[in-house]
């Protein structure tokens, strides 16, 4: 079972983006859970969502507590809150920053995934929403192919319009060719 933990910021799309980890995933052929952790945070305050996916039936419902996977939309929360609770060496953590800034998380873990979200959202969505461009980096780690995220993104933002649709299956392409 691969169990994922998104962290950001309330307002960043961070309970958007397990939603779409858990469609993408269910058109691969897996079971698969998305779900949020906040209660009365607002915009800007540190909030987490989570994703479970499974070839077999998920019975557990609870919150994750040993992510096989990390994703980080806001590197500023590294230091600010323990990210890696729960994490091993191989949990797979993949983060919005250019490069790493951590040495000490190379010393901890042995998978890391650094990607400009920010930077490629600003430039291609317009805005600093990095949470579809984050799963570029996901698809390319093997877990979940690009084409299932882009179907995704296009079923969750149908209703937002095409030029956006378009706009976010871009930027997701453009974190996975990195």
């Amino acid at each position: 079972m691969e169990e994922i933990r998104i962290h950001g910021r309330g307002g960043q799309g961070v309970v958007t983006a397990a939603e779409i980890i858990a469609v993408a995933a269910f058109r691969e052929g897996f079971e698969a859970q998305a779900f949020p952790n906040f209660g009365v945070e607002r915009t800007g305050a540190p909030i987490e969502s989570f994703a479970r996916l499974d070839r077999r039936p998920i019975i557990t419902r609870e919150q994750i507590y040993r992510p096989t996977i990390i994703i980080i939309q806001d590197s500023t929360l590294i230091g600010e809150i323990d990210l890696f609770q729960g994490a091993k060496s191989d949990t797979l953590i993949i983060i919005n920053a250019a490069s790493n800034r951590w040495p000490k998380l190379s010393q901890k873990f042995s998978r890391l995934i650094f990607v400009p979200a920010t930077e490629i959202a600003l430039k291609i969505i317009g805005k600093n929403l990095v949470n579809t461009v984050i799963l570029g980096a996901l698809a390319k780690s093997g877990l979940l192919s690009l084409a299932s995220l882009q179907a995704a993104v296009r079923e969750k933002f149908a209703d937002k319009g095409k030029e956006i649709v378009e706009k976010n299956i871009k930027a997701i392409k453009a974190a996975y060719e990195i």
